[in-house]
């Protein structure tokens, strides 16, 4: 069976590298049948925060990334991490360093001093001697000769000279492992079969591969995909949108859209664009992963969101809405309101927050005026327009768009106007904008009263 899993470390906000990760692991799990699993790596103690963790979770969630087994925490699990170290230990895999701090810093700068490489030189590597009561850290003993390959998922073969690798540490002075052996440890216990993950991970399989062979574990497939690049090939940082993964749902993203987008850097089936999740988890094959940093383009992204907001159940859009509009001050508690609103503004939102501001002049109590838009349109000569306009409307029996229609098309015979110019000032007296939706679907959602009180307040402003 095949088993993947996403390790997050919650030293800080899940961001789009790392949400991708996930997808690619989760789908790939699915497409097989498989299983995911999710751990959490807070073993750094000092960066580690609740936060993060709570960042992360909500993040996957949002996004539609299930777990299949419990939730991992590597805080729980040290005592397994010092078991496998000391064994490493005991069978002269490993071995204990007591060069202080201090001592290797100097070794450092001589040997950059000299133009070597600045690795640590195993001064304790043959060392018989124990001394229990001198701070030791436990170092992997690296192979001196030798190739370390793998076949890798995305990049094919793949392979390292063992002189290149120095002896790295496995557990700290203070009783911590390190993430290359941890990582291990658990990929191992946990039967994970496939690692998938980021290519700034290459360097560190090596050293993995060696570790897993030293405890005897069965080696996982691994798969390093490239990284996400902005477009000006830059690597992916906040001025490129690489905000934290929830900051896409509070600025109104749809978790389909994003889903879709992620899936799509760095993968292809053929010309494809629009996936639902379910044509993901068919059609996903890691093998189909490119080599090449993907791009990540916001506008795209913009366009793919539009896109669901215009094919999702119009009454799922207007129930994802409300919280926008609650959040800019309006009670949303009105849902054939909603609804209304979402077919009027739906071809023109590309974010649900967007939508929530185009449709703000709907809620408010006092309509603001452009100063252009009052200055052309609520004047002396438009007053009569208003007020013929407001008088024939309370008349009309039923305000749908046919008798809106017919109002408006008789009054411009009657004044010899263009059916624009009785239309303009009534948008600019109910929304105070020269630019709105069509304004017979604006009447519809206001409503009677609205539209009556709003246009007497126009004409009380008229000089």
């Amino acid at each position: 069976m095949v088993i993947t899993r996403f390790a997050p470390s919650p030293t800080g906000n899940l961001h789009i590298g790392g949400a991708r990760t996930a997808l690619f692991n989760w789908l790939f799990a699915r497409h097989c049948d498989g299983r995911f699993v999710l751990r959490i790596e807070d073993t750094d103690r000092e960066r580690s925060k609740e936060e993060y963790t709570t960042d992360i979770l909500g993040g996957l969630a949002w996004l539609g990334i299930t777990h299949d087994e419990p939730l991992y925490f590597q805080s729980n699990r040290m005592d397994l991490y010092r078991e496998h170290a000391f064994r490493l230990l005991r069978e002269g895999h490993a071995y204990r360093c007591y060069c202080s701090a201090q001592l290797l810093d100097e070794k450092r700068k001589e040997a950059l001093k000299h133009g070597r490489k600045p690795s640590y030189d195993r001064t304790c590597r043959d060392c018989t001697e124990e001394n229990p009561d001198r701070p030791y850290v436990i170092r992997f003993k690296t192979p001196l000769t030798g190739i370390i390959s793998f076949d890798d998922l995305v990049r094919g073969p793949i392979s390292f000279q063992a002189e290149e690798l120095d002896d790295l540490i496995i557990f700290r002075s203070d009783d911590t492992p390190t993430y290359n052996f941890t990582v291990v440890v658990d990929d191992a216990l946990m039967g994970i079969t496939h690692v998938i993950r980021g290519d700034d991970h290459i360097n560190n399989t090596p050293r993995q591969v060696l570790m897993y062979k030293a405890l005897g574990f069965d080696l996982p497939h691994f798969g390093h995909v490239p990284l996400i690049h902005g477009k000006d090939k830059g690597r992916l940082s906040k001025r490129h949108g690489a905000t934290s993964l929830l900051d896409y749902r509070e600025e109104g993203f749809l978790p389909e859209a994003l889903m879709n987008y992620l899936a799509r850097l760095g993968w292809a089936y053929g010309d494809q664009e629009i996936f639902s999740s379910s044509e993901l988890i068919e059609k996903f094959d890691i093998a189909a992963v490119g080599r090449s940093p993907a791009i990540f383009d916001m506008d795209k992204l913009l366009w793919l969101n539009a896109h669901y907001i215009k094919t999702i159940d119009p009454v799922e859009v207007s129930d994802r809405l409300a919280p926008f509009l609650e959040r800019i001050g309006y009670s949303a508690g009105d849902r054939k309101m909603l609804l209304k609103i979402v077919f009027v503004f739906r071809d023109r939102s590309k974010t649900l927050k967007e939508m929530a501001q185009m449709a703000e002049f709907l809620f408010k109590e006092e309509v603001d005026y452009e100063a252009k838009a009052r200055e052309k349109h609520l004047n002396s000569s438009t007053r009569p327009i208003l007020e013929r306009f407001l008088s024939d409307f309370l008349k009309l029996p039923s305000i749908g768009e046919q008798e809106q229609r017919a109002l408006v098309e008789g009054i411009a015979r009657e004044y010899g106007k263009k059916i624009v110019d009785v239309i303009q000032p009534v948008r600019v007296a109910l929304s105070g904008r020269e630019v709105t939706p069509g304004i017979f679907e604006v009447i519809e959602i206001l409503g009677r009263k609205t539209v009556e009180k709003r246009i007497q307040k126009a004409l009380a402003s008229v000089p």
